[in-house]
């Protein structure tokens, strides 16, 4: 919308709704070829069975018929789970969140599952005290523990952990830039935690030592409790530094980096091996020109006894489209075994956007299928569908243990 030159206010500002709608649906037509395109006009028509085009002319109807329809019990959050069928809900979650709603789904009988993610990213928060301490701060008081040194917070965070673990979570995420492998002791990250309880920012090369020392920890956890550790690699953030300091994160102003990935994230993975604490890992990057470099670093450290232990992830952020999806489709079918393949992830965070699985699912076929009839693939519908099914659900089922 920015790019199309529409205000601020019609974007992330105190416009209303509609007009907002309205901005949006005047910049539908201009995405032709972005997959903005084909999400916005599969949700019309899998949603609210609106098979038109949106644009300027259409919008005022659009909005009519698709709020209409928002007030059948068809289009509530549970009625759309059962819409598409969905097995299991997983949320992003802080360690400190108390999951109550978890609890509550999973007490009754919805016909699916939720479950939560554990997001702990702002353990890594060294460079920002101020940040930082108020995390502990809530930490310390949805655990009942003190925390005046690393120890104890190594303590907090696991038993955090154990709570998450209760509520049925199998599975951590972290969104960094790149993998953190410096060798750290215990020691010198306890004296790194002791500066920042201070007030007193970690130097650069001080929180690099700091985030590996915890994202082995972290790592050794997950092993423990035979969890899944997804890893979203590659984002460089808040580009823009005036917007974002006026808009705050998550404002639209995240863009590919290009850090260097593969020592460090052959390091990260070689760190957890040599302690016996490589858990199941779902890499996902951001940066194209890493496609191979992540397939292959999860070749690497392959086990036989968990088919596709290391996963290299689908298409993300940046990626999710067409094409970013048939680069790693073909990355990981040419190093891999895209057979062990766990399948399509968004971190959209909308029950909306069911139809990219949907994308996903199109992509997928549309690969396979002319392969089949180039003769690259076997003309088989037995065996290339159950790979279909492999992917599109069995492989997650099998994989995640949920």
């Amino acid at each position: 919308m920015r790019a199309n030159g529409v205000p601020e206010r019609l974007c992330t500002g105190d416009a209303a709704p509609c007009e907002k709608f309205l901005a949006w649906a005047g910049t539908v037509p201009h995405t032709l070829r972005n997959p903005l395109y084909h999400w916005t006009h599969l949700e019309l028509k899998r949603y609210f069975d609106i098979d038109e085009l949106l644009d300027e002319e259409s919008a005022d109807g659009v909005w009519q018929r698709a709020n209409s329809a928002l007030q059948s019990a068809d289009l509530s959050v549970h009625g759309i789970l059962r819409k598409f069928r969905v097995r299991v809900v997983c949320t992003v979650d802080d360690p400190c969140d108390t999951l109550e709603h978890h609890r509550a789904v999973n007490t009754g009988n919805f016909g699916f599952r939720l479950y939560p993610s554990f997001r702990p990213d702002r353990a890594l928060g060294v460079d920002q005290p101020e940040g930082f301490n108020q995390w502990i701060a809530r930490l310390e008081a949805c655990g009942n523990v003190a925390i005046s040194n690393l120890g104890h917070f190594l303590y907090a965070i696991e038993r955090r952990q154990v709570f998450f673990h209760e509520h049925g979570c199998r599975l951590s995420d972290h969104g960094i830039p790149h993998c953190y492998a410096w060798p750290c002791t215990q020691a010198q990250a306890e004296s790194i935690f002791a500066k920042v309880r201070s007030g007193v920012a970690a130097s650069p090369a001080e929180y690099q030592a700091y985030a590996s020392f915890m994202m082995v920890y972290l790592g050794s956890l997950y092993s423990q409790r035979d969890w899944t550790m997804q890893l979203h690699v590659g984002a460089l953030r808040n580009a823009h530094i005036r917007k974002a300091q006026k808009l705050g994160p998550d404002s639209g102003l995240d863009s590919i980096g290009d850090f260097q990935q593969a020592s460090a994230l052959s390091a990260y993975l070689s760190l957890l091996e040599a302690k016996s604490s490589l858990p199941r890992i779902i890499l996902y990057n951001n940066n194209p020109a890493d496609n191979y470099v992540f397939a292959t670093a999860a070749g690497n450290f392959q086990e036989g006894s968990v088919p596709g232990r290391i996963q290299f992830g689908s298409g993300w952020w940046f990626l999710d489209h067409k094409e970013g999806m048939e680069w790693q489709l073909n990355a990981l079918s040419h190093v891999g075994l895209l057979s062990r393949f766990v399948g399509m992830t968004t971190d959209s965070r909308s029950f909306m956007s069911f139809p990219r699985h949907e994308y996903f699912r199109r992509v997928l076929c549309n690969l396979l299928g002319r392969e089949m009839e180039s003769g690259d693939l076997p003309n088989d519908e037995a065996l290339i569908g159950n790979l279909v099914r492999r992917i599109c659900f069995n492989n997650a089922h099998d994989y995640l243990g949920l």
